[in-house]
């Protein structure tokens, strides 16, 4: 990782005939509207501030080294996979400046920030892409403080080198203003795959979440789609699988261990950069006290002995090192690890050979860590959504709806107006199998129903929901403009797993 002041480069402004080629970029492509609006009324900060950057970011193909002899090409910010750490201080400004050294426009989103539509990072919403051969200047002032990420927001469909499939990612911590400090330092791991490369739908692990159980409407509801589709008897919907893993960009064994001392308490800050799946972790001999899940802390820090974590989830969790050894931190999928996910953990006075043990099975439970005593409030509105898989006619991937509906990336239609300043319950049902990583920009939300159980208090911006289950979250309408739900797997958002919510 990179060390906490991040070297910086000098930085490039946006001269009149950058700006030039910003607008004329502006107005190709889907949604050329929107960005234009978008564009029309940018705040002088966003883009054309003066004077040195806090860091400077550069976006280009790059040969990343996983392993001796194991090397992948894949877009990068600055060389390195994952990007660059940005720490940042609750409530400074921080500017950044953004150089695209490739031939075609990218877009970075800031992940679990609430911010304007010209800086969140989505071109739904508005916000300007970076020019190919271009650079942009933004600027915040994050209000929020904890864990969250950068990373690219683009539509691959099936270009798996386009989105999430590649490797612009990156952590950023923002530093509260009031540190707690009950730990004696800090790691941070980002989970990532490569050699993205189109499979067939083997269908996902469901057996890790509570609490259980199957909705029969909802299954009803995906059987009678596919009936209803009449597909041939050679039906075969697509998925995307990887060939290698890593985290912080090299596979288990081949990367510097975490290295530690008996009775250290370390503050793991562990995010989900997968473009598509969904993760377990473990440490043999060791548990994870969760104390903040997306960057937020939660209401009861509890140890668990396992955890999940969802497409661009993360969790942060203290381990008490008290049992002294060599061991592997990894995915309990055998094939996983195999392929590289998992790092060292290695206390000190220990050499050997690292060791790995699988526990026992362990549902994950968002109840576990929520305020048993915290009320509910009621919203004002109820805003019901359920999604759907829709079978591919022949071979290809799969089509995804909300109400009936695929997004549609030129017409761009709000499926929801909301009222500024209203508290809004999402009210999701889930007719497929699939448990699905949904994330709501620029606004944080409160998970109060999962499966029929009322809970309270654990806030987060990306929630796993089940296989034909039903979850409620409520959030407050206090972002003006546009702002994007959709599931985070990047195949499922590319083909219809997107809506988008107007609020005047």
């Amino acid at each position: 990782m990179a060390a906490r002041d991040a070297a910086s480069s000098n930085p490039m402004p946006l001269d009149r005939r950058e700006f030039l080629k910003l607008g004329s970029l502006l107005a190709l492509g889907t949604g050329a509207s929107h960005m234009l609006r978008a564009a029309a009324s940018l705040p002088a900060a966003s883009i054309l501030a003066g004077g040195k950057p806090d860091i400077s970011m550069r976006i280009a193909q790059s040969r990343i080294e996983l392993a001796p002899g194991r090397v992948v090409t894949t877009k990068s910010y600055n060389g390195q996979v994952p990007g660059p750490m940005l720490r940042l201080k609750q409530g400074r400004k921080f500017v950044v400046d953004v150089h695209n050294d490739t031939d075609v426009p990218e877009m970075l989103h800031w992940h679990g920030l609430p911010l304007s539509v010209d800086v969140d990072g989505a071109e739904e919403e508005g916000t300007p892409w970076i020019p190919a051969r271009g650079m942009r200047r933004i600027a915040m002032t994050p209000q929020e403080s904890g864990f969250r990420f950068y990373h690219t927001h683009q539509n691959a469909g099936s270009d798996l080198t386009k989105g999430l499939y590649g490797g612009l990612l990156g952590p950023m911590y923002i530093e509260p203003r009031h540190e707690p400090g009950a730990y004696d330092r800090e790691v941070f791991l980002v989970l990532k795959e490569f050699d993205p490369y189109i499979a067939g739908d083997d269908g996902m692990d469901m057996d890790f979440l509570a609490p259980t159980g199957r909705d029969p409407a909802l299954v009803k509801r995906a059987l009678d789609v596919v009936d209803a589709a009449h597909v041939k008897s050679d039906w075969e919907s697509y998925d995307v699988s990887f060939r290698t893993c890593s985290i912080n960009g090299r596979m288990l064994g081949h990367g510097e261990p975490v290295r530690v001392k008996p009775g250290e308490r370390v503050l793991f800050h562990i995010l989900n950069g997968s473009a598509m799946l969904n993760r377990g972790l473990a440490l043999p001999g060791h548990s994870f006290k969760v104390v903040a899940l997306d960057g937020n802390p939660v209401p009861h820090p509890v140890e668990v002995p396992v955890l999940w974590i969802g497409v661009a989830e993360r969790v942060s969790a203290i381990v008490e090192m008290k049992n002294p050894g060599t061991w592997v931190l990894g995915d309990l999928d055998d094939g996983d690890r195999g392929r590289g996910m998992g790092i060292v953990v290695e206390y000190a006075g220990h050499r050997g050979e690292p060791q790995w043990r699988k526990p026992p099975p362990f549902l994950w439970d968002y109840r576990r860590f929520a305020d048993p005593h915290a009320k509910v409030v009621v919203p004002d509105q109820t805003l019901e959504m359920t999604f759907i898989e829709h079978p591919f006619h022949g071979k290809g991937f799969n089509t995804w709806t909300i109400n009936d509906v695929a997004f549609d990336m030129d017409a761009m239609r709000p499926m929801f107006r909301l009222q500024r300043g209203a508290r809004y319950r999402l009210r999701m049902h889930n007719a497929s199998d699939d448990a699905h990583p949904i994330h709501l920009h620029r606004h944080t939300f409160e998970i109060t129903r999962i499966a029929g159980r009322p809970t309270a208090g654990v806030r987060k911006d990306v929630a796993m929901i089940g296989g034909y289950q039903s979850m409620d979250i409520d959030f407050t309408a206090d972002q003006p403009g546009l702002s994007l739900f959709h599931c985070h797997m990047q195949s499922h958002m590319d083909h219809g797993f997107m809506a988008l919510l107007d609020c005047a």
